[in-house]
């Protein structure tokens, strides 16, 4: 059965993070390599997904609050009444794809068809996402990002009901294409109803994201938004941001752990993205005031011990450590709206 943590765990001989461990991470759910502890420096326990659906987009709007009742819609093909539009509206002349594909493995595919025509090349995947990715020594960037706003007008206009467009820059770098990860753009659909982003700034607080979430919630209650290219890089900024921003809450989204191992199916890469976000933790808590909480968890599962390449609906683990707060098993909680809660009640 899926199991991201302790699948991964086995699969590799074991988790090394001894910070995790110390907050009381292996007390959560038996981990390879992690014990549990008797004196745990955090609360610990598990989140349940209420919302229908495993993606992204879902995951994190439930996270602040926000509980879909109904799940977004995952297509094996783009119907002929979206690429006729697309293809009108964007002047491309044609399109390459059209199925669900790993973004790595299409573009190999189709690359040399996309370097003789210069169309772009559409794809989706498990999840609810238009993919639409490119050359762009060929086709430049701010195309693609044009390209991508029409795609995301034409499938709101008739409610394709897609969560996410996503522009997929790629380059020719030793013969291969490769994707350019810091010039991925998210445009995603509109959360239907407020979330606690909305009632912090509401409250006149500042919130801050990094990496993604800035895309995922379409900026509606984000104040600030830094851009990461990667999970090493969005952890510095995150310790930079902890060190000197003026907001009140800073969201994290590291897409690493999940885009190159988990859809990849590659554990030993995902145990040291693990490992690498724990080796963070001191720095993070060394910089905290008192009054500061951390709270580590996930939008949902991508278990790279499952077949395919698709995320995995699961319990998600939850970490918080506050200075001030007596550690606490809070158990298993039915829904992530629980974070929201969680952040509600320490802010307002």
């Amino acid at each position: 059965s899926v199991n991201t943590l302790q699948n991964l765990a086995n699969a590799t001989d074991g988790l090394n993070v001894p910070n995790m461990e110390k907050m009381g991470f292996g007390n959560i759910i038996d981990i390879k390599g992690v014990s549990k502890t008797d004196n745990p420096t955090a609360s610990y326990g598990i989140l349940k997904m209420k919302s229908k659906g495993k993606d992204t987009t879902t995951g994190h709007w439930e996270l602040m609050g926000l509980e879909l009742e109904n799940p977004f819609k995952t297509y094996e093909k783009f119907g002929d009444e979206i690429i006729n539009e697309f293809i009108k509206r964007t002047h491309c002349k044609g399109i390459l794809g059209n199925y669900p594909a790993s973004g790595t493995k299409i573009i190999e595919e189709l690359n040399n068809e996309h370097q003789k025509t210069k169309f772009p090349i559409i794809y989706t995947s498990a999840d609810s996402v238009f993919q639409i990715a490119v050359d762009i020594d060929i086709i430049p960037v701010e195309i693609l990002y044009v390209w991508c706003q029409i795609a995301r007008n034409i499938l709101d206009e008739k409610n394709y009901g897609i969560s996410r467009v996503i522009a997929r820059p790629y380059q020719i770098i030793d013969n291969k294409p490769t994707r350019i990860g810091g010039l991925r753009h998210d445009y995603s659909v509109e959360p239907p109803k407020d979330t606690i982003l909305n009632i912090l700034e509401k409250n006149n607080k500042k919130v801050l994201g990094i990496g993604k979430i800035y895309d995922i919630f379409v900026g509606s209650g984000v104040s600030e938004k830094i851009t990461t290219s990667g999970n090493t890089d969005g952890l510095n900024k995150t310790l930079d941001a902890i060190k000197t921003s003026d907001a009140d809450f800073i969201f994290v989204n590291l897409v690493d752990t999940d885009m190159l191992y988990g859809h990849r199916r590659d554990a030993y890469g995902y145990k040291k993205a693990i490992e690498e976000i724990d080796s963070y933790i001191p720095k993070f808590l060394e910089n905290m005031t008192d009054d500061d909480i951390l709270i580590i968890t996930a939008d949902h599962g991508c278990d790279p011990t499952f077949k395919g390449s698709d995320h995995t609906r699961e319990q998600v683990p939850y970490l918080m450590y506050s200075k001030n707060k007596n550690p606490e098993n809070i158990g298993i909680k039915d829904s992530f709206v629980y974070v929201s809660e969680v952040i509600k009640n320490h802010l307002i």
